[in-house]
């Protein structure tokens, strides 16, 4: 059993509090090139039920990126609460983000994957340095004034060409007039 694994068999049907501290180790077991370094505090409370477990995982650190811009190295503060229910059931299924059932007969909660998945997507796509982070607001900022341009594929009413053939004032081509006859 691992430092990031949990006993639920053992667990009384009430609120249990566990506290992690989260650095480079728990990286190298677990990280990806997107995030291989930082330090955290993550506490998980487990609301143990008859039927299903509530989990909610409370994570403040930072960590350690590369700015896309410069490759500069820096630290990238993050603050996450992030909530799963696991339900037990006959088989183990993700039965959607928030919700997984897992083998009434399971014995163990592998938090450690949680805890990584839930640090990798408070990370931004495009990280930039704290120093670029003015001027990237700035550049958005330039992009919104610039407007919008709006692509339709609708095409025009029959209403609105009827109101065109209606006005008076407009004069028609006579090869037109010939053809309106047919209707």
């Amino acid at each position: 059993m691992g430092i990031y694994s949990v006993n639920i068999i053992g667990l009384s049907n009430t609120k249990h509090l566990f506290e992690y501290e989260i650095g480079d180790a728990f990286f190298r077991e677990y990280g990806t090139e997107q995030v291989s370094q930082g330090h955290f505090h993550a506490e998980v409370t487990l609301d143990k039920h008859e039927t299903f477990i509530a989990a909610e995982f409370v994570l403040k650190g930072a960590a350690n990126l590369v700015c896309d811009r410069s490759l500069e190295p820096f630290e990238f503060p993050i603050e996450s609460r992030q909530s799963i229910v696991f339900k037990l059931g006959d088989r183990d299924e993700e039965m959607s983000d928030e919700i997984m059932m897992i083998h009434r007969d399971t014995a163990t909660l592998e938090l450690g994957q949680y805890l990584y998945e839930f640090i990798a997507l408070a990370i931004p796509m495009k990280k930039l340095h704290p120093k670029f982070q003015q001027e990237e607001a700035t550049d958005e900022d330039e992009d919104e004034a610039e407007g919008k341009i709006v692509y339709t594929s609708e095409t025009k009413s029959d209403d609105d060409e009827t109101d065109n053939d209606n006005n008076d004032g407009d004069a028609i081509d006579p090869r037109w007039d010939i053809l309106k006859k047919l209707k």
